[in-house]
C-alpha cells in the first residue's frame, strides 16, 4: 500500500513503477473519477522515455505512446457498454504488441484481462490523498 498525496505524487509513483514493466505486462487501475488513474498513467508514460503529453483515452478509447522504452497503449473502458464493445475496437490484437497496456476503469470488464494483470485500486481518502494497493480484483 502507498499514499500519494498530490498528482505530482501519482506521476511520480507512476515513473517508479515504468522500470519495473516489461513488454506484455497490464496494468489495471481502478478508482472513481478523480482518484488519479490518469496521472499515473502519466507517469508510468514519462518513465518509459516519452515525450508524450498523455490524457485520458475517455472519448477515443486508447492512446498510443510509442517514442519511449516500450510502446504503451493506453486504454479507457469508462465509456464502454459491453465486453462485446471493447472487443469490437481490437482488444486482443493489442495483446500481440511488444508492448505495456495500462486500462483505467478495468474493472468493468475485468473478464477481458490476462491473468498476469497487475490490479491497482486507488480509494480517494478524506484528506484528498490517495490510497493504492496492489492485489486482484475482488469478487
Amino acid at each position: 500500500m502507498i499514499t500519494l498525496r498530490t498528482a505530482e505524487d501519482a506521476q511520480s509513483w507512476g515513473m517508479k513503477l515504468a522500470p519495473t514493466l516489461a513488454a506484455g505486462d497490464v496494468i489495471a487501475l481502478c478508482g472513481n473519477l478523480g482518484a488519479g488513474k490518469t496521472q499515473i498513467t502519466r507517469g508510468i508514460v514519462a518513465g518509459m522515455g516519452s515525450k508524450a503529453d498523455v490524457t485520458s483515452p475517455t472519448f477515443t478509447l486508447v492512446h498510443e505512446y510509442l517514442d519511449g522504452r516500450l510502446p504503451v497503449f493506453h486504454f479507457d473502458f469508462y465509456r464502454m457498454e459491453s465486453a462485446a464493445e471493447v472487443l469490437g475496437i481490437g482488444w486482443d490484437e493489442f495483446f500481440a504488441e511488444p508492448g505495456v497496456i495500462i486500462v483505467e476503469w478495468a474493472d468493468m470488464f475485468p473478464e477481458l484481462l490476462p491473468p498476469n494483470t497487475r490490479w491497482f485500486h486507488i480509494e480517494v481518502l478524506p484528506d484528498g490523498s490517495r490510497r493504492v494497493t496492489e492485489g486482484p480484483l475482488a469478487k
